[in-house]
């Protein structure tokens, strides 16, 4: 396993985390709990030591899911949930006033089985709570011991710049990949410029740029990705291009076009950290395998200016999810 460090100042964690929202919420039934915790204990044997979670992944299902599988390596890895929905479901809107933060803190620790959190994110500006007091809310829990590290999701350069005025901003969790490249322009200068970390979650777009994903695909009922533009059927037929380029240029580097994906983004930064979900032993496998994927700079460059050619169809997030990012 190779390593990063998070910020400046952040812990070292393996150069690909896990994103463990899937195996209990958002793409499906969830997994069944032994298979569950097994994947999860096999992701740390085999050098996985950054886990991510939230409360309102479930509600609440996914941080006892992580907390009694990591229980026997607790100081052998980085723990990252988060905080900022009203009762733990996204459709109730955003709550993150210091009374709400400090009690999911407490309540997660419970979940989670620990003594403390290393990195607690907020899920979404609230435009209610000025970023500055959540910032001195968590600022006051990691005096406290119980997080070691603030971080946030999905918001824009202003409120990064608030907040890390007050807190340092340790990462910044937000989407990026080859279909979803908008971060690169204000973002992720700004995240360089103050030394903070940038962990992309959905880094192979929900699943399309495995290539396991076609316009014939049926998602369960319970899948987000039935509300997400980006994944209608003809979005999906426009958007087969990327997928076909990742196929391309896999095939040429004896790689699955996923490996592609992540190695471009491990490329682009040190300071990434790509966190891929999957509910798979082999997938996760085959994500790991990028780690030790070396993209020389014509590889590089022969994806960005093929990809820049594409024209990606369709919103990445619902209309009330996208009112949420950004702020």
């Amino acid at each position: 396993m190779k390593y990063r460090t998070l910020g400046k100042f952040g812990p070292e964690v393996s150069a690909l985390g896990l994103g463990c929202m899937g195996l209990s919420f958002g793409y499906g039934p969830a997994t069944d709990k032994h298979e569950a915790i097994k994947l999860l204990r096999d992701a740390f044997e085999l050098g996985v030591t950054f886990f991510d979670t939230a409360e309102v992944y479930g509600p609440y299902t996914n941080e006892e899911l992580l907390g009694e599988a990591l229980a026997p390596f607790r100081n052998e890895v980085v723990i990252a949930t988060k905080f900022g929905f009203k009762d733990a479901i996204s459709a109730k809107g955003m709550d993150s006033r210091p009374e709400n933060i400090r009690r999911v803190t407490e309540d997660a620790l419970k979940r989670l089985k620990t003594d403390r959190i290393d990195l607690l994110y907020q899920h979404r500006v609230d435009p209610n709570v000025p970023i500055e007091d959540v910032a001195g809310t968590v600022k006051e829990l990691i005096a406290a011991g119980k997080v070691k590290h603030f971080g946030l999701s999905e918001a824009g350069v202003q409120s990064i710049r608030k907040a890390h005025a007050v807190q340092p901003v340790t990462a910044l969790q937000s989407e990026y990949s080859l279909w979803w490249r908008e971060p690169e322009n204000e973002i992720i200068p700004t995240l360089q410029e103050l030394g903070i970390a940038f962990v992309p979650f959905s880094p192979l777009g929900r699943g399309f740029l495995t290539g396991a994903i076609n316009k014939d695909t049926r998602f369960d009922s319970s899948d987000f990705r039935n509300t997400v533009p980006r994944f209608s059927a003809d979005a999906r037929k426009a958007n087969q291009a990327m997928v076909d380029l990742l196929a391309n240029i896999a095939q040429s580097k004896n790689a699955a076009p996923a490996q592609i994906a992540l190695a471009w983004l491990l490329a682009k930064k040190p300071w990434i950290v790509p966190i891929p979900g999957t509910t798979k032993l082999h997938r996760l496998k085959e994500n790991l395998g990028a780690i030790d994927l070396e993209l020389a700079p014509a590889d590089l460059t022969r994806i960005e200016e093929a990809a820049s050619a594409i024209q990606i169809e369709g919103a990445r997030y619902s209309q009330q999810a996208q009112n949420m990012v950004g702020k």
